[in-house]
């Protein structure tokens, strides 16, 4: 076991590898990732698959699905549920053993539903249905639109992995959201202790807009800071949201925390340590689900601390607010990320469906 990524886990950090493709199912790489990189669940997104099914693991499959007569979007949903299907069996002595906290895979609904909430609800429950296993997450953006759609298939008793988070604002509703929904589960006479939630907030891409336009402002010295900050500070919300008489209620229900999950945790900027994002981001009940090279770079020369988040707290209100003095608008910046994130996942879904109509020509 990779003594790194090991005391990160003792530290209280999930680390979850942002890929998922079958030849890493297939070839023993994923397995070999939870035996000696203490990797403990897998995220998924249109632009992972794009890229995955590019690959030549998946001439069989469309060759089924052409026989089958399938669509390009229902050849996708059968392959990638397979997928997600195969990796849920591998990690599940880790969901056992977690009980139910980790060994999760999570799979997520079309880009293009981010603004439709009942389309959203509605293939989530199909995703679910169709992968047929407890411990997967289906993914859910969190636009407002989105927000409705957490709270009905959390009360459906369905685990949601909330993607796309990136202001605090957007994360404190997103709690709102799922506490809702464990409400409705709970006179629904589901079984919350079952329900599990992370809440997916995203770390460079602020750092990628927000240093451009301090660098166009003339201010280098408040670059590769505010997305730590902001990181840290949802944190602080996490802590400050899951405690109180009302949470407690809850809890004594068999309610799970909606953990934090940190991620686009590689580093674009090359002026930053490539562990930065990992190092600056370590408490009890995170989540880091990095891409494979920043989990490389960790396990190689990562230096883990004890705690680097909560000692942070001060440091990155201060760090927020000078860059406020800037005149930078932190909430038209995390706006605009949101709007260019749904925009990014529904052009990589375009890729995605033209690579598998190409493919399941070429099968024939």
């Amino acid at each position: 076991m990779n003594q790194n990524l090991k005391q990160l886990t003792d530290a209280g950090v999930s680390i979850w590898l942002d890929d998922l493709s079958r030849e890493r199912i297939e070839s023993g790489n994923l397995k070999d990732l939870i035996e000696n990189y203490s990797v403990r669940g897998v995220t998924t997104n249109p632009t992972i698959f794009a890229a995955a099914l590019k690959g030549s693991s998946y001439g069989a499959a469309m060759t089924a699905e052409r026989l089958l007569g399938s669509s390009a979007s229902q050849a996708i949903a059968n392959i990638t549920s397979a997928d997600v299907s195969a990796a849920c069996d591998i990690f599940k002595p880790v969901y056992l053993e977690s009980k139910g906290v980790d060994g999760r895979v999570s799979i997520e609904v079309e880009p293009g539903l981010a603004n439709d909430a009942n389309g959203t609800i509605t293939q989530a429950l199909q995703l679910f249905e169709l992968v047929g296993r407890e411990n997967v997450m289906i993914k859910i953006p969190a636009t407002i639109p989105g927000l409705e759609a957490i709270t009905a298939v959390t009360a459906a008793g369905i685990s949601v992995n909330v993607t796309l988070i990136f202001s605090i604002d957007r994360y404190n509703q997103v709690i709102d959201a799922y506490l809702e929904g464990l409400e409705k589960a709970l006179a629904g006479g589901k079984d919350i202790s079952k329900i599990h939630s992370v809440a997916s907030f995203f770390v460079s891409r602020v750092d990628t807009e927000v240093d451009a336009r301090l660098e166009a402002l003339g201010r280098p010295e408040l670059k590769s800071k505010a997305a730590l900050a902001n990181a840290q500070l949802a944190y602080e919300l996490f802590l400050d949201r899951f405690q109180g008489a009302s949470w407690e209620a809850l809890s004594t229900k068999g309610a799970n925390l909606q953990r934090p999950l940190m991620a686009s945790t590689g580093v674009k900027d090359p002026a930053l340590p490539d562990t930065a994002y990992v190092t600056g981001l370590v408490s009890r009940n995170i989540v880091n689900t990095m891409p494979e090279k920043t989990m490389v770079a960790t396990a190689d020369h990562g230096v883990i601390p004890a705690e680097s988040v909560i000692a942070s707290f001060a440091s990155a209100r201060t760090v927020l607010e000078k860059i406020s003095d800037t005149g930078i608008d932190m909430d038209e910046v995390t706006n605009l990320l949101e709007k260019e994130g749904v925009e990014k996942f529904i052009v990589s879904w375009n890729e995605l469906v033209e690579t598998v109509e190409q493919a399941l020509e070429a099968s024939a």
